[in-house]
């Protein structure tokens, strides 16, 4: 998997002390993509709230989720294009949900091996992505013959400048050129030598230091209490009238706000500003309601310790993970439901069967919950497992769903990083 490093221009610095950020605020870098005559094209947004977090899974869903829903992105980058890196974990995230592809491109890093057999395989989710309507973005490493399922799939190659010899810099154009109908972005210029070379050979797109520097924007976040947001979670799982929905965000301005802030956003895609809680209700639509709510109520940090959301939130995606590998995907909403509202009691300080009397959920999920039974219940048990080190129900769920020791372990590290970047 990449790295934060890997990813991250040269020239944007560590984050320093006195730019750390408070609980309430979100830090985002952005860098601008340039034309020829220096007109912004698009900006690439960077995740900057924690200075020595690697670049995850888990942070690319935090950075799109603040910008969309705290950060205002309407000031981050207007109406222009948004380029976020991403890793090959996060390409499969359901965040990806949230926002309209149009204006988004999707850096894809290469993976860490040039098996072929790995790489066609990883072509079909691309494909997928880039028939929802995302654009991709390779970086010039990726022109070579293991790569050639990818190629007709960019929409942009990205050289860089800072690991380009000179004198390779036309044969490389001649067969990018001829492989892909991307258009070429000349990254990490930090000379007008470099600039005036690419531009000679055709090159219109430009990013480095030589034209902006990283500009990091800073933006408080206003999250509604868990009560409210579970109110919210209730109200679209019985698929409420909207003028319920509606009533609730009247009732609740920090809810309201974050929702209007989110479907503004020039991620969304809209071309017209949303005023109304009824027309912002409608134009998500409930399964993109719900997905949100249930990141909002991850990031929400009032009411119980942090220990214990930090918790709820590892369960839910682990589950959601573990799920993916055996259920169907309609499932795996489902099950990172049971994991989160698995410490629902903990959380609201009352026992689980009251709490999750406020909750509508379909059978199968309070059948995990309260009875321990149904086809969610194993994962629970497996998750609960490898959060307490139990290895005997480890191996033994492990076994009947014949998920390897490998798989279930990955799992979990991805999901603590996830959960950790999501509490940040």
């Amino acid at each position: 998997m990449s790295s934060a490093a890997d990813n991250r221009p040269s020239d944007l610095a560590p984050l320093a002390e006195s730019d750390a950020p408070a609980d309430n605020q979100a830090v985002i870098a952005r860098q601008a993509i340039v034309d020829e005559n220096r007109a912004v094209y698009g900006y690439e947004l960077f995740d900057r709230s924690t200075s020595s977090a690697g670049h995850t899974a888990a942070s690319d869903a935090a950075l799109l989720f603040n910008a969309l829903s705290y950060a205002g992105t309407e000031a981050l980058v207007g109406k222009k294009t948004v380029f976020i890196n991403c890793t090959h974990d996060s390409l499969a995230g359901g965040h990806l949900e949230l926002i309209s592809p149009e204006k988004v491109v999707l850096e894809v890093p290469p993976l860490p091996t040039d098996d072929v057999s790995l790489i066609e395989q990883r072509a079909i989710l691309l494909q997928e992505l880039k028939d929802r309507g995302f654009r991709l973005a390779f970086p010039h490493q990726m022109l070579r013959r293991a790569y050639a399922s990818w190629l007709p799939l960019a929409s942009f190659i990205k050289i860089e400048m800072n690991t380009l010899k000179p004198e390779l810099a036309e044969p490389l154009l001649k067969f990018a050129r001829a492989n892909t109908k991307a258009e070429m972005i000349a990254e990490k210029v930090e000379t007008a030598e470099q600039f005036e070379r690419m531009s000679g050979l055709g090159v219109k797109l430009f990013q480095g230091f030589w034209f902006a520097k990283p500009a990091l924007v800073k933006a408080r976040t206003v999250r509604p209490s868990q009560a409210t947001i579970i109110q919210l979670i209730n109200l679209v799982r019985k698929q409420a009238d909207v003028g319920m929905i509606e009533d609730l965000l009247k009732k609740d301005p920090t809810l309201s706000f974050n929702l209007l802030r989110f479907i503004n956003s020039a991620g969304f895609g809209l071309q017209v500003e949303i005023t109304s809680f009824r027309h912002a209700v409608m134009m998500l639509g409930m399964k993109k309601l719900f997905r949100w709510a249930a990141l909002l109520l991850t990031t929400s940090k009032d009411g119980a310790p942090p220990a214990v959301g930090t918790t709820a939130v590892v369960r839910g995606r682990l589950m959601e993970l573990l799920a993916a590998e055996l259920l169907p995907p309609e499932d795996c909403d489902n099950a990172f439901i049971v994991g989160v509202f698995s410490l629902l009691d903990t959380m609201l300080g009352i026992s689980l069967d009251k709490a999750l009397e406020t909750v509508a959920l379909p059978q199968p999920v309070v059948d995990a919950l309260l009875n321990k039974t149904g086809v969610f219940w194993p994962f629970l048990e497996l998750t609960i497992a490898c959060e307490t080190g139990d290895d005997a129900v480890f191996g033994r769920v492990a076994n009947e769903l014949q998920l390897s020791n490998r798989q279930v372990n990955w799992a979990h590290l991805q999901a603590l990083d996830w959960a950790e970047a999501m509490n940040d």
